[in-house]
């Protein structure tokens, strides 16, 4: 018989997949897919964790500081297109080049936006609750509300 603990599902790939905090192993958000053509589906989430039933908004108003993290990612994003975009084609005034980034950045950001969005909430919420060694031995029950 192993005595070996269970390997700790990793931190940056559960954020990533919007996975519970808590556990890492409840989804999120009741469809994988953020592009909706209606804007109230991309946050349509659970209220507690389909695996240990953590509450998902943990006071009123609670996803309000979400905003920070999408403009923070949304300039993180914005700087990475400005790196690659100067490396491979070159930033200039004279040719407008810097307009044409300005461009694509824009179309790009308002593409991604959805998917930015979601993920500013997983990341939010990792901020306030932790992995917890108990809860990720559970299977998945019926907290779905």
């Amino acid at each position: 018989m192993s005595t070996q603990k269970p390997r700790r599902p990793n931190y940056f790939v559960s954020m990533l997949t919007m996975k519970c905090p808590r556990c890492r192993k409840g989804d999120m958000f009741r469809n994988q897919n953020p592009f909706h053509l209606r804007f109230s589906k991309i946050f349509n989430m659970y209220d507690n964790c389909p695996v240990c039933g953590q509450k998902y908004e943990l006071e009123t108003g609670f996803w309000f500081g979400t905003g920070y993290v999408s403009y923070a990612l949304s300039v993180a994003f914005s700087v990475f297109n400005l790196i690659w975009f100067w490396l491979f084609f070159g930033l200039t005034w004279r040719d407008n080049s810097i307009f044409i980034w300005l461009a694509v950045n824009g179309v790009l950001l308002v593409l991604i936006q959805p998917w930015l969005m979601r993920l500013s909430r997983a990341i939010y919420l990792y901020f306030f609750v932790y992995y917890d060694e108990d809860t990720a031995k559970l299977e998945k029950t019926t907290h779905q509300h």
